[in-house]
This record gives C-alpha cells, structure tokens and sequence, in this order.
C-alpha cells in the first residue's frame, strides 16, 4: 500500500498529461502530492521527510512553472530533487551519520565500508540521474521528457534499489541471512 502512495502523484501526473498537458499536469501534481501527504498521515500517523522535502519542491517549482507558463521550473524540479538526496548522503557520511545505515542498519548488520559503497554508489546513481534528467529536458522532446521522468527514472531507481540490496546481503553474516530468509 505505502508503494502505491509513493507513486500516486506520477502515476496522476503522466495521466494528466497524457489527456491535457504539463500545465494542468503540473496542477495536479502539486494537488496529488498534497493528497499522498494527507493519505500517508492518515494511514501510517507519519510522514517522511522525503515526502515534505518533495511536497515543497514540488509546490514551489510547480506554482513557478503555472505562474510563469514555463515548463523549465518542473523540469529542473527532478535535477533539484536528485541533488538535494545525494548531498544528504553525502553529508552524512562526512558527519558520521550514514543516511542508508540508519534507515537499513536495525534489520542489516554490516561492516561501515560496506555502508560507505552503498552510499557512495547511490550518490553516483543521484548525479547520474540529475544530469541525465537535464540533457532530456532540454535537449529532447517534452513528451521524451515525462517518458522518461516516470518510467526511465522510476525503472532505473526500482533497479538499483534490488541491486542495493543484493549487495547488501551478498555481505550479511551467514547467521543473518539465515534469519532474512
């Protein structure tokens, strides 16, 4: 159910564009972010900060791209996003507080150079992704763009995240994944 909230707005999103355009596309996005923050509340009594730090790009990237008619604001929102979640990686890395660590390390014991990879990789990943969601937007077409902002990104994010976690337990103790299995 929490996966179907998270993709809620794209999944809105692309509809909306598919059957109006970016601009009413954009609206709804902002409305169905609003929705999935409210919904995910309402269910889980929590929200992530993901979800707020997404919710407020999205308002305010979106509110430029209606006020300004000028698609660049939601486009650039992506390359905004990516960045802003491998700097947080990074910083908490360099303040001894890896993010994946704590998110992961209660149901996964593993060495802190194994954490450190993983880390590092998905900082890569989000560069990758950030520049590769800059040269789409703005040097192909509008309609390449939202293909690829929900099914490439999403495709390529569902990819590493399986691919995170077969490295992740290929170096688990023998004892715990007798238990995860």
């Amino acid at each position: 159910m929490k996966q179907l909230l998270d993709f809620l707005p794209l999944v809105i999103f692309f509809a909306f564009y598919k059957f109006y355009d970016i601009y009413t596309a954009t609206g709804v996005l902002i409305a169905a972010t609003a929705v999935q923050i409210g919904l995910t509340y309402a269910i889980y009594k929590t929200v992530e900060k993901m979800h707020l730090i997404t919710f407020a790009l999205v308002t305010v990237f979106g509110t430029l791209t209606l006020v300004f008619h000028d698609d660049a604001f939601i486009k650039w929102k992506v390359t905004i996003v990516y960045a802003l979640f491998a700097s947080a990686l990074i910083v908490g890395q360099f303040i001894n507080k890896p993010i994946l660590k704590s998110m992961l390390g209660k149901e996964m014991k593993l060495d802190d150079a194994i954490w450190a990879k993983a880390t590092w990789y998905w900082v890569g990943f989000f560069v990758v992704c950030g520049l590769a969601n800059i040269y789409v937007a703005f040097y192909m077409s509008q309609d390449t763009w939202v293909n690829f902002k929900v099914f490439g990104l999403t495709a390529l994010t569902l990819v590493n995240t399986v691919a995170t976690v077969f490295y992740l337990f290929k170096h688990l103790p023998e004892d715990q994944k007798k238990e995860l299995k």
